[in-house]
């Protein structure tokens, strides 16, 4: 990895600029050519140990995902721990606010076992990002997609359910126990629930990731070329408001994507309504994985609360207690 410090100096990305945005970690000249200088991370957590931006840049071992905020890479440490790196394309806010702001998103996360954790944040002259915990088991939205591309179901109807019950909790959390507001910044608003930020633990309980990152970074625009996969069905309908009552659409979308997937047209909630006299009875093949008996009729109540959850009204969409008590209900049960 080291070769890479001598490597022709390349163009780096300015803030602002509108490009595919494909590059690696390692691309950022000004820091990485002869590694001049070094900069500390700012820890977020008691580990006792110092990481600085010249150790995590070159244990950059390669790019997890991209979205409309930036880049995910997974680095490897020399003493082999591991991290995922959110790095961001473009900041809404300077230097100390950026650091205020998560500082109060890691001290919050660190409080909900069902939130992803931050470690520590580097903000530089050409790269910004925050380091955070790493799942070996990828996001859920590379697992159902895992399972789709090759023909098999990767998660069965139990693991599906815990998975709507945790990040439901992770939810819950944000809107409930979180202050409202803090300095101009919503805490008790997600703003970025999806599939792709949902991680899953190699026991396959989850933890959403991303916390309060909308309120960090503009979102711009992903060419479709400098993407490492393209996005699911999903991705394109998820609500970008900042409101609770946004983050429950989005929760909705994300339960649609753990029940159906891409089996049915269930971007268009009308035509599952529609349609689900049929779906009850089995006769429309909807859920992409087997459940029978008692199992299809929590899994059809699960598809009630998605529904509620994706009302095209707003003020129709229960609230994430209610959502909870009717998880509740469907467990019990």
């Amino acid at each position: 990895m080291l070769s890479r410090a001598f490597t022709k100096r390349r163009r780096s990305i300015k803030d602002g600029e509108h490009t595919k945005f494909s590059r690696s970690i390692h691309e950022y000249d000004d820091y990485i050519v002869g590694f001049t200088y070094d900069l500390p991370l700012i820890s977020c957590e008691n580990r006792g140990v110092q990481m600085t931006m010249k150790e995590v840049l070159r244990s950059s071992v390669g790019v997890m995902g991209e979205s409309s905020l930036g880049m995910t890479e997974k680095v490897v440490l020399l003493n082999g721990e591991m991290f995922a790196v959110k790095r961001f394309r473009k900041l809404i806010v300077g230097r100390s606010e950026f650091g205020r702001r998560v500082e109060k998103l890691a001290q919050l996360s660190r409080k909900c076992e069902y939130l992803v954790p931050i470690t520590a944040y580097l903000y530089a002259k050409r790269i910004k990002f925050i380091l955070c915990d790493y799942y070996p088991m990828g996001s859920l939205a590379d697992l159902l997609a895992c399972g789709r591309k090759h023909g098999h179901t990767a998660l069965n109807w139990n693991q599906r359910l815990k998975i709507i019950l945790q990040v439901a909790r992770a939810i819950f959390f944000i809107h409930t126990e979180c202050p409202a507001n803090e300095r101009n910044m919503q805490m008790s608003v997600h703003g970025n629930i999806k599939s792709s930020n949902v991680m899953i633990n190699i026991d396959f309980s989850a933890c959403l990731s991303d916390y309060g990152f909308t309120q960090l970074a503009e979102r711009l625009e992903v060419y479709g070329a400098s993407q490492t996969k393209p996005p699911s069905l999903s991705e394109y309908i998820y609500n970008e408001d900042l409101s609770q009552k946004s983050d429950l659409f989005d929760f909705g979308v994300v339960v649609m994507d753990i029940l159906a997937g891409s089996r049915f047209p269930w971007l268009k909630t009308k035509c599952i309504l529609e349609n689900k006299e049929d779906i009850k009875e089995g006769k429309i093949e909807f859920f992409e994985f087997t459940v029978e008996g008692k199992e299809r009729k929590r899994a059809m109540q699960v598809l009630d609360i998605a529904l509620a959850c994706t009302n095209r009204l707003p003020e129709a969409r229960p609230s994430i207690e209610q959502v909870l008590l009717f998880l509740g209900d469907v467990i019990n049960k």
